[in-house]
């Protein structure tokens, strides 16, 4: 049911710094820079080997990220896992006890469609669903 890891997500406080770093340090190369207004958030892509690494700055500190980062401060947000079927995922998932964040796909960054998981049912880990697009 779970595939590969598709993105770790770090919320951090300025974008431009934090992917700066990245590339410079680490020589991670910067996809894209996207807004999302319905998620609150300014974020960028990078290639991290087989992964990707997701920069979360929130532009709401009413956000999600935004009341994350103020209350936890920067670093990891969630992981992120690829899924063949969406649906699927997530009834067989609360069917095994897992709560759900989204009980419905919705759309996010990239234009995918995906679905959270609640910390609480994952070990303390914020978890995204991410479904596959032939990848």
């Amino acid at each position: 049911m779970i595939g590969r890891v598709h993105h770790v997500a770090y919320a951090v406080g300025d974008l431009r710094s934090a992917v700066a770093f990245y590339e410079e340090v680490f020589g991670m190369r910067h996809l894209q820079t996207e807004m999302s207004e319905e998620q609150g958030v300014l974020a960028a892509r990078l290639q991290a080997g087989d992964v990707e690494l997701e920069l979360l700055q929130p532009t709401n500190p009413d956000s999600p990220v935004g009341r994350f980062l103020a209350r936890r401060g920067e670093g990891m947000h969630h992981v992120a896992y690829l899924v063949p079927n969406l649906e699927r995922a997530l009834g067989e998932l609360e069917s095994r006890g897992v709560e759900l964040v989204d009980r419905e796909p919705r759309v996010g960054l990239g234009g995918r469609r995906i679905a959270f998981l609640h910390p609480q049912s994952t070990f303390g880990v914020l978890t995204e669903l991410v479904e596959e697009r032939g990848e």
